[in-house]
């Protein structure tokens, strides 16, 4: 791989800063596009760094100038009309394009399961798994008409230390050791997958320059597979307490806190079971390694030790409270 040159755009992210780091350490000639260092996490030492908005792709290619690169992988594209301005831009100048999509796309209600790769993409619940999908279709559309070098990864809920999979973040676990109620969606038995950035990072930097991957679609996800009453008595267990639930329908918890309809209504009122055998086909021996109990006592101590970042949101707060008076 060392004769590899990348383009990361939106290289400093949860997903992407696992995938930077870990490309650099294979000897990937890696160059970082962002707007700027995000403080959160630490910069990728032995990256190049450009200035630019990603999002913006006159931005981004005056940034870039005339330089080509072997790989571009674009983390920041979130609608149709910038992954068209992507294509135009990075036409003739990649031999592969690697667009950053979402799980979230795939068919809602969940109809079958596992989640397979050609299960379809609908989701009238969420703008974001909509806009992704539309971002899908124009790269397939031109791979199909024009051969752009496309390959699409859909991640689920990849997470880092900064991260906390609970809708309200630090404000839930903060009730938590406040010996307040923990408010879980629906009855709480359905299955999510949460993967670690650094499983990710595995699997995602081995199709990097790899030609059987081209006009193809992936997932990459953990094979573990919790209840939301599991997760929350993980992230209890990491905080040094225990999490006191109660169940609250999906729709009420929503009419509450309206802006949690596309999380829950568009996704984690379902259980999402992935089949990752296509991944692992294309990835020899790969397989995420990480337990979502290790990677919660992680958050809890990386927030622990960032009290800057302990961040209580009383609106949300409050309306965890009605919640679970409804409840009891």
């Amino acid at each position: 791989m060392a004769s590899l040159r990348a383009l990361f755009i939106g290289g400093n992210g949860i997903i992407s800063s696992a995938c930077s780091r870990l490309a650099v350490e294979k000897g990937i000639d890696v160059t970082l596009l962002n707007r700027g260092m995000d403080k959160t996490r630490p910069p990728i030492d032995g990256a190049k760094a450009l200035i630019a908005d990603a999002t913006d792709p006159e931005s981004v290619r005056s940034a870039i100038g005339s330089n080509e690169f072997d790989v571009v992988v674009n983390f920041r594209v979130f609608d149709a009309r910038h992954a068209k301005g992507e294509i135009d831009l990075f036409s003739g100048r990649t031999g592969q394009y690697v667009f950053i999509s979402t799980a979230a796309g795939y068919q809602k209600p969940v109809k079958r399961l596992p989640i397979i790769e050609s299960t379809p993409l609908r989701n009238p619940f969420s703008p974001y798994a909509q806009n992704k999908i539309a971002s899908e279709l124009a790269f397939g559309a031109a791979y199909r008409d024009a051969g752009f070098p496309v390959t699409i990864v859909r991640p689920s809920h990849t997470y880092d230390p900064t991260l906390i999979p609970l809708d309200g973040g630090w404000t839930v676990i903060d009730r938590m050791r406040r010996g307040r109620k923990t408010v879980i969606h629906g009855d709480g038995t359905s299955m999510w997958t949460l993967t670690h950035q650094e499983d990710f990072a595995q699997a995602f930097v081995e199709l990097l320059g790899n030609p059987q991957v081209i006009g193809d679609s992936f997932h990459i996800t953990s094979d573990e597979a919790l209840t939301w009453d599991m997760i929350a008595e993980c992230l209890a267990n990491a905080a040094g307490t225990s999490a006191d639930i109660v169940h609250v329908a999906s729709n009420q918890v929503v009419r509450e806190i309206p802006e949690w309809e596309g999380p829950i209504l568009g996704d984690k009122s379902y259980s999402l079971v992935f089949d990752n055998s296509k991944i692992k086909t294309m990835v020899a021996g790969w397989t995420a390694k990480i337990p979502f109990w290790r990677g919660a006592q992680q958050i809890v101590d990386w927030y622990d030790a960032h009290p800057e970042r302990k961040i209580v949101d009383s609106r949300i707060d409050l309306a965890l409270d009605r919640l679970a008076g409804v409840a009891e």
